[in-house]
């Protein structure tokens, strides 16, 4: 069967699983969730939309995506894991310490969304076997959105690249930040260039993915999300370098190419780093600094030093916390933070007690993407693109899957490679 290019080139994985065994309309379900993730702020679009309708179209993919979760799981067969056990007592952790609401109405909201979001994930684990269908429809559903914003870049370059983010690329059919556009793209960049280097996909579908992607995440100017996407596949790739001469190969080569391009490009990279900003402002993190200081020196109960103050929009005294674990600690406090590590370390013990194979080297990336942005992004202890990539690496590490490291190289029956 020949290989389609494109976003119709990450292929379908028959040596893992029948072609049958993962409903289509689960991975439509994987792609509201994703809508829904997306968010509602953002620069100001060609079309000028509503922030009411956003939110809007944002949960109803939420409700569609539960409902066509449900209606496939009727019967309500659900994998076990620790991974989303983990996060369940987190949105039992959030519900209690939203229920006084210290934080408004809001706080209950965010609560609901929460719950509904992590119920429809135990229904789409029956589907988590090891395979790569959820990876394909993240890559794919990601490459829309990216898609969108390139759209957006062509009709409208002034509301593209605004004043207000710095000329930063930023979303303008649908409201995306810069750091959102940085992060779709450095994680379907990784996970793309993964599954060629398995052979699950061809150089030329690889190319119509990465390329685009990456220019897209250099006009965002996102270090959080370059450096995660540089983190990740490094750890990935070293994970499977006992046992793969070709990662052993291509970890060289990147190597040495690097090497040489960051010696020969210093300066540029070192521009596009700073972004025009100044020293003091740079080892501020952008101001991120004196909000975590005054967030940490704010006096709290002993109530909110262990359950927090309830679900916020990731914010402190109107400002962006902009950190995962500040983030926690201010909404779900030392519990939170407890269940979150808690999540985290479980899927690193298991991504290293697994084989080698492909489907692990793809956790490792989305476990260390997460993991290296949770320093400088929130995300982590609310429904975000974040638990999804978690979630991701989750249905990757489930035991069964049938291959070892070298057989993960070697294409499907009847695909080409």
């Amino acid at each position: 069967m020949a290989a389609h290019t494109g976003i119709a080139g990450i292929r379908g994985d028959a040596a893992v699983a029948p072609a049958s065994a993962t409903p289509k309309w689960a991975a439509v379900a994987w792609a509201l969730l994703i809508l829904n993730t997306l968010g509602s702020t953002g620069a100001k679009t060609v079309i000028p939309l509503p922030r009411s309708v956003s939110q809007l179209v944002t949960m109803g993919a939420l409700m569609t995506a539960f409902v066509i979760a449900l209606v496939l799981n009727k019967h309500l067969r659900i994998r076990p894991s620790a991974y989303l056990l983990l996060l369940t007592l987190l949105l039992v952790s959030s519900i209690l310490s939203s229920a006084d609401l210290q934080e408004g109405a809001g706080a209950l909201f965010r609560c609901f969304r929460l719950t509904v979001f992590v119920s429809t994930l135990w229904l789409l684990t029956r589907w988590w076997d090891g395979g790569f269908t959820f990876v394909r429809a993240h890559i794919r559903t990601y490459a829309v959105v990216l898609a969108s914003v390139a759209i957006g870049l062509v009709v409208s370059p002034g509301n593209a690249m605004p004043e207000e983010y710095g000329g930063r690329l930023s979303g303008a059919i649908w409201p995306l930040t810069p750091p959102q556009i940085g992060q779709y793209a450095g994680v379907i960049a990784g996970l793309t260039l993964l599954l060629w280097f398995g052979r699950r996909t061809t150089w030329r579908s690889a190319l119509s993915i990465v390329v685009p992607a990456l220019g897209l995440l250099l006009l965002t100017h996102t270090r959080t999300a370059t450096l995660g996407l540089v983190a990740g596949l490094a750890v990935a790739f070293l994970s499977m370098l006992l046992t793969s001469a070709r990662a052993r190969k291509v970890f060289a080569w990147t190597v040495g190419v690097g090497g040489v391009t960051g010696v020969v490009l210093a300066g540029a990279l070192q521009a596009w780093f700073l972004r025009g900003q100044s020293a003091d402002n740079f080892s501020s993190l952008t101001g991120r600094a004196k909000v975590w200081d005054a967030l940490l020196e704010a006096p709290r109960t002993t109530s909110e030093y262990i359950f927090g103050v309830g679900l916020t929009d990731k914010s402190y005294d109107g400002l962006p916390i902009d950190n995962s674990w500040l983030a926690i600690y201010h909404e779900q406090g030392f519990v939170g933070i407890a269940l979150v590590a808690g999540f985290l370390l479980t899927l690193v013990v298991v991504a290293v007690l697994r084989p080698p194979s492909l489907a692990r080297a793809c956790a490792i990336f989305l476990i260390t993407y997460c993991l290296s942005a949770s320093y400088t992004e929130a995300g982590l202890g609310d429904a975000s693109p974040y638990l999804l990539h978690l979630a991701i690496a989750a249905s990757l590490l489930v035991r069964g899957t049938p291959q070892s490291d070298e057989q993960a190289f070697i294409p499907a029956k009847g695909t080409s490679a």
